[in-house]
């Protein structure tokens, strides 16, 4: 039986240690911003995301672009030498483009390399929904799973990720279109807060909004301990856009004392999800009820 390798993209925003313990590849998109194109990395360190962070403090726009056919080229060719399949979990296909640009060159080089097998998954979701998504299908591989079992598996839990983010503005979002409906226009008032989900199509929703940060933060963690599942058989991820230590470790704090969890998996907002959201964002995500909220409801 053939291995399979699980590859996600840049937005997938899994740290460093989450990549090496589980074994998952990513395909590169990149960035640029002053006329200078720049990798974007999920293993970038703490120093380069305040550097990141702070060119968009100081008004400067990110541009991103998504991965080429050349990259999923490189990176599915890395692994069909090694005669393993490749399961592809991509950015949800209502914000990026690479999802349909994997399935294009998963087809051209299956052709070439005869009896293997690339599926490419469009995950509905981004950042570390996206990643949880990776973490599930890399577990199922490890334990000898065929690339077609672990389709079937992550195309049936990928409506039950259940993702709470606040920002501190909606100006990057709304600049680069990736959250839509009427509560959007409500984020910058008088200290409002919103909400935004990833809906059951994989927009990027502004669901729910809430006056000042702390209230923001407590009303996330509420709405992902009322979603959750059997929290106590799972961890609860967070990632934020370079906030300060003290927030992160009281919202730590704050989902161990209110989610009977495992535990809570730290890491950094990466460079493409980043500059669509902008700094001090900061995001929660667990496993629990199947997402049905779509825009408009």
């Amino acid at each position: 039986m053939r291995k399979v390798q699980i590859i996600t993209d840049s937005c997938a925003d899994l740290n460093p240690e989450q990549l090496q313990k589980y074994g998952i590849a990513f395909a590169k998109m990149s960035t640029s911003c002053d006329g200078v194109e720049s990798v974007a990395s999920l293993t970038w360190t703490e120093s380069e995301a305040h550097e990141h962070y702070n060119k968009m403090r100081d008004g400067k726009r990110i541009h991103t672009a998504q991965v080429s056919s050349a990259e999923f080229g490189r990176i599915f060719e890395e692994y069909l030498k090694r005669d393993m399949d490749i399961v592809y979990i991509g950015c949800s296909s209502k914000q990026s483009g690479s999802v349909n640009t994997g399935y294009v060159t998963a087809k051209r080089l299956m052709a070439e390399y005869e009896g293997s097998t690339i599926l490419c998954i469009d995950s509905l979701n981004a950042s570390m929904g996206e990643g949880m998504l990776a973490i599930e299908a890399a577990k199922m591989a490890a334990d000898g799973a065929t690339a077609p079992e672990i389709e079937a598996r992550i195309l049936s839990i990928r409506k039950k990720v259940n993702q709470y983010v606040t920002v501190h503005s909606l100006d990057a979002l709304k600049r680069a279109g990736r959250v839509k409906g009427p509560a959007a226009f409500f984020g910058n008032l008088m200290g409002v807060k919103p909400i935004i989900i990833a809906d059951a199509k994989g927009d990027q929703a502004a669901y729910r909004k809430v006056k000042g940060r702390q209230k923001s933060f407590e009303e996330i963690v509420a709405l992902l301990k009322a979603s959750m599942t059997e929290p106590e058989k799972q961890v609860v991820y967070l990632t934020h856009a370079d906030c300060a230590k003290e927030e992160i470790d009281g919202l730590v704090a704050l989902i161990k004392r209110e989610i009977p969890c495992l535990g809570v998996e730290v890491g950094l907002i990466g460079p493409i999800i980043g500059a669509s959201i902008g700094p001090d964002a900061v995001g929660i995500w667990g496993f629990g009820q199947e997402v049905t909220f779509q825009i408009g409801d």
